[in-house]
């Protein structure tokens, strides 16, 4: 019999597999669905004794490295030259006096009886006071000597190491990824050498850690009390909630505050701390973002706009200006700083400006102009396209001492050197861990990789800029530590997810343990490089991997 077409079919037709039927098919199970607020701030781990004696246990290591013979070489290095002796006046003086010639006055500091020839005669530098003071601390404590103006870059440079474990664990809620983290900070040659010469670099490094982890602790506080307003459902668990995400305020926010002051610190250290501020702006603004998008919002940047832009911008941009003219005390106080009183009885235009202002301004106009203008060549300048792969490291010092003289124990001349050079399979493990944290971040929208990669970013990418100016490799020990982070990333990843088969893990943890081991043996055998140590000449040449490094 024929069926009519207009009597309705009521047979069942199977609908077609789903993706994730298929998926299942091979083993694929759906991750259980999360509550909301632990989403929006996952759980530390079980609280345990490691937790700070691990961090405690990775800076003293730290501290020996950089305080071993840290006076040595008993010798004004590199660009000790200036910074040693600024920090010096702006105890002595409060501002930036003249010195003699540097072939005068650093033969006089080491010289016995000392000679300090300072001058009152306010004279131009190039750099903002901040991380000058910080190394004035040290001589202040132990004096004009190289101990004395070594010692707080030694200290923060351990400081540093103990932050980075603490922000590591923060940010992979994992007390041994964040060990991990801060024990290849201690072992990174650069950093060591930074932490061991008095330069400014490693002081905007130290600001710049610090500021990144207070903006993580507040990242977690503002989650928490947006967590906090959304609506429980009968079985526990929150869900999302536009109103709430909406209306919620962020409240005081003094992490963020503390953040503004040390981006402050940093950019009065040197310029380039001010495009870490910019960056960290944008990124607290993202993550603010994000927050609200989880928490149900259907508008967040508005969102945004309307309960939290304010705060971002007021606790961070204002404070640090602020920050940075607060440094300059000394010199607003001074009489003969140089070009304090240059708008004293100055009219025009910007005369209703304060005259100490408008003769910082001019001041510090003369700095910019004088620091984008250095294209004085230097034989150990480099471009930065060569950082990331230490294709042109610098040479602090060189000594080359005769057989029988300071423990050269060989029948030719030994070396002693000062090389700031990272450690190069940590370098090199890097370039390999920012590519993985490209597509974490791109394709898996892993905030944690964007945050690595923004730690990056502002140390680094500002120095694109500048290409025909004299610049150094050394400079990016500002963004080292982020460095570290994402080789622990890596690592953690190669480790396996929570949950893999005992042979992905045994394969993952030989594979990682192989490669920090290898790391801390590269360390182990360029640390005479990094430390001054009398070793035979063939000993140094072998250390030459790449013909750029000499």
């Amino acid at each position: 019999m024929t069926r009519s077409p207009l009597v309705e079919d009521t047979r069942t037709v199977a609908a077609p597999p789903n993706w994730q039927d298929r998926l299942r098919r091979h083993g694929y199970t759906a991750r259980p669905s999360t509550d909301v607020r632990e989403r929006l701030v996952p759980r530390f781990p079980k609280p345990s004794v490691w937790d700070w004696l691990g961090p405690l246990l990775v800076a003293a290591l730290a501290g020996v490295i950089r305080f071993w013979h840290l006076g040595r070489p008993r010798a004004v290095i590199f660009d000790e030259t200036f910074y040693a002796k600024d920090a010096w006046s702006l105890l002595r003086l409060g501002y930036e006096g003249t010195w003699p010639d540097r072939k005068i006055a650093d033969p006089q500091l080491l010289a016995d009886p000392q000679v300090i020839s300072l001058s009152d005669t306010g004279t131009f530098v190039a750099h903002p006071p901040t991380g000058k003071w910080v190394i004035a601390l040290g001589e202040w404590m132990f004096g004009l000597t190289p101990f004395g103006w070594r010692f707080m870059t030694a200290a923060l440079g351990t400081l540093s190491v103990l932050m980075l474990c603490r922000v590591g664990r923060r940010l992979f809620r994992s007390t041994f990824l964040g060990c991990l983290a801060g024990a290849l900070l201690a072992m990174d040659g650069l950093h060591v050498v930074m932490s061991r010469t008095a330069l400014l670099d490693l002081v905007v490094m130290f600001f710049v850690l610090a500021a990144f982890g207070c903006l993580l602790i507040d990242r977690d506080h503002a989650r928490a009390r947006l967590a906090a307003a959304l609506p429980v459902r009968a079985d526990g668990r929150a869900r999302p909630d536009e109103h709430a995400a909406d209306r919620t305020g962020t409240g005081a926010r003094p992490w963020r505050l503390a953040a503004g002051v040390l981006l402050g610190l940093a950019a009065s250290t040197k310029w380039n701390g001010l495009y870490v501020l910019v960056f960290f702006t944008v990124l607290t603004v993202l993550w603010d973002v994000g927050s609200r998008r989880v928490a149900g919002s259907r508008r967040p940047y508005l969102a945004v706009l309307n309960k939290g832009l304010g705060w971002s911008l007021l606790s961070l941009v204002p404070v640090a200006v602020l920050t940075y003219l607060a440094t300059w005390t000394g010199w607003f106080l001074s009489d003969d700083g140089y070009g304090r009183h240059w708008a004293d009885g100055r009219g025009g235009t910007w005369s209703w400006i304060p005259a100490p202002l408008r003769s910082l301004w001019h001041y510090e106009h003369g700095v910019y102009e004088f620091n984008v203008g250095l294209h004085t060549p230097h034989k150990y300048q480099s471009n930065p396209w060569s950082w990331l792969v230490q294709g042109r490291p610098v040479l602090f010092d060189y000594q080359s001492p005769k057989p029988g003289q300071d423990g050269c124990r060989t029948a030719v001349d030994c070396s002693q050197t000062v090389l700031a050079l990272g450690t190069p399979l940590l370098w090199w493990s890097a370039c390999g861990a920012l590519a993985y944290l490209l597509f974490r971040w791109a394709l898996r929208r892993d905030w944690r990789a964007g945050a690595i990669l923004c730690g990056v970013g502002a140390g680094y990418l500002p120095w694109f800029l500048y290409q025909d100016r004299t610049i150094f490799s050394f400079y990016a020990v500002v963004f080292v530590p982020y460095l570290c982070l994402a080789v622990a990333m890596t690592v953690g990843a190669m480790l396996g997810p929570p949950g893999s088969d005992h042979r992905r893990r045994t394969l993952g943890a030989v594979a990682a343990g192989a490669l920090v081991l290898l790391i801390a043996w590269n360390f182990i055998w360029f640390f005479p490089l990094y430390t001054g140590q009398t070793i035979p000449y063939a000993d140094w040449h072998s250390r030459m991997w790449l013909d750029t490094w000499i």
